[in-house]
């Protein structure tokens, strides 16, 4: 490659990204549900899956910890994300929780759609 800053990123393909997938840990089923219904309730997500228990390993406050936590991942379209993250930021019990959006870079057209028409505000 030649020195002129190439990235991953500047290789990779160039996709509109319209539909996200976004997830979030808890450290119990209980609150998971409860966000889960809240968000899909304010039409921020179209649907929302909980997972678990899964064990999380991860760096706070200067060590190691293990933890037993529950995904949860929800569906939207991208224009939405913003909203979405501030409403998990404000509900969730931990300080700094995970909210992290991945692309939906292919999807059937049915599902697509129903997500966007599901997310409407009426």
């Amino acid at each position: 490659m030649s020195g002129q800053g190439s990235t991953a990123a500047s290789v990779a393909p160039s996709i509109s990204v319209h539909y996200v997938q976004v997830q979030t840990t808890t450290d119990s089923r209980a609150e998971a549900m409860e966000l889960a219904r809240a968000a899909v309730e304010a039409r921020l997500a179209a649907c929302a899956q909980v997972a678990g228990p899964i064990a999380s390993t991860y760096w706070w406050e200067d060590g190691i910890e293990r933890a037993e936590e529950w995904l949860l991942m929800l569906k939207l379209p991208a224009a939405g994300y913003q909203a979405l993250a501030d409403f998990l930021a404000q509900r969730h019990s931990y300080d700094e929780p995970e909210i992290v959006a991945t692309p939906i870079v292919a999807g059937s057209d049915a599902y697509l759609s129903w997500i966007a028409e599901e997310t409407r505000q009426v």
